[in-house]
């Protein structure tokens, strides 16, 4: 962190970039990022580039940059285990790269790569920065927003096994500056009745397998059908999580340009089963890609093996 501080200090452009089909918790790292080092640095230019999350559009905006902005700037790539995921690629263009993850490390492709897999959500060890240096950085209600919400999301509200007392005392530190936890909530839970019926929809049209695994396949024309976002489609994975008898589940979702799953257990390990399908993440929430829809089969007996080996090591 000391060396991320010092990096921060030694330029006067700094530009914040995510990954593809950003979540909470990597907007949110992005714009509350951005807003410690415009409040601690008010003299530097810091933007944020790549994609934008509609379900936490009321955190900030995305900046629009022409290819010579990204020359002579520091970039710091946030909540990205791959390189192939950076949603904006001109970050090649930037003098540097700063990598800060919480996810299983992949590609090292930073000048300094801080990864703590130990991190509930990287909105936490951005947030954990903050704390660290409270002495040299300054952070305000918009950045300590940001985060919260970033922190919220990717813990399932506080319910994932990630979670340790520094997550709730990091979140505590960011409701200090005032934000209005009950309209965060309000946002983050209120959906269109077209989501409403999509879910429903959802709920009719599940399939699994004896072994222990129930999913969803989701089309475009599904989305059509329903007049759904992408992002809104995705979004539904954990509604057929904690069935019992079935530990993981997954949303196999089709989007224009290619087919990626949504992978959840509540006890076998996926990551693994992930990068072998082009994806990664964490022990218990991971992504994957099929090449076609047809690469499913293959993908369930995949699913079958690692349940039968989880049953004999749990008996």
């Amino acid at each position: 962190m000391q060396k991320i501080l010092k990096k921060i200090e030694s330029y006067d452009k700094i530009i914040i970039f995510g990954h593809k089909r950003p979540d909470g918790d990597c907007f949110g790292s992005q714009i509350g990022l951005k807003h410690l080092i415009k409040e601690s640095y008010p003299e530097k230019q810091v933007f944020v580039v790549g994609e934008k999350s509609e379900y936490v559009n009321f955190l900030g905006e995305i900046d629009k940059l022409f290819d010579q902005d990204f020359k002579g700037a520091l970039a710091i790539v946030v909540d990205t285990a791959l390189k192939s995921r950076i949603s904006e690629p001109r970050y090649e263009l930037c003098q540097e790269i700063v990598k800060i993850d919480h996810h299983p490390a992949v590609d090292n492709y930073g000048t300094i790569n801080y990864v703590d897999e130990n991190a509930a959500a990287c909105a936490e060890i951005i947030a954990e920065f903050y704390y660290k240096y409270q002495k040299r950085l300054k952070l305000n209600l918009e950045g300590a927003q940001a985060l919260y919400v970033g922190l919220i999301t990717d813990t399932g509200r506080f319910r994932y096994a990630a979670v340790k007392k520094k997550t709730f005392l990091l979140a505590g530190e960011m409701l200090e500056f005032g934000l209005d936890n009950q309209k965060i909530d309000y946002l983050l839970n209120t959906e269109k009745l077209s989501q409403f019926q999509y879910k429903a929809h959802l709920y009719n049209n599940y399939k699994f397998i004896e072994e222990g695994f129930i999913y969803l396949t989701v089309t475009q024309q599904t989305i059509k059908d329903f007049q759904v976002t992408d992002e809104e489609a995705a979004a539904m994975v954990n509604i057929i999580g904690g069935i019992k008898g079935f530990p993981i589940w997954a949303l196999i979702i089709e989007y224009p340009d290619e087919i990626r799953v949504r992978l959840r257990s509540n006890g076998p390990i996926i990551n693994k089963l992930a990068e072998k399908y082009q994806g990664g993440g964490h022990p218990l929430a991971s992504g994957a890609k099929l090449d076609s829809f047809e690469q499913l089969a293959d993908f369930i007996e995949d699913i079958k093996v690692l349940l039968t080996n989880y049953t004999k090591d749990v008996m």
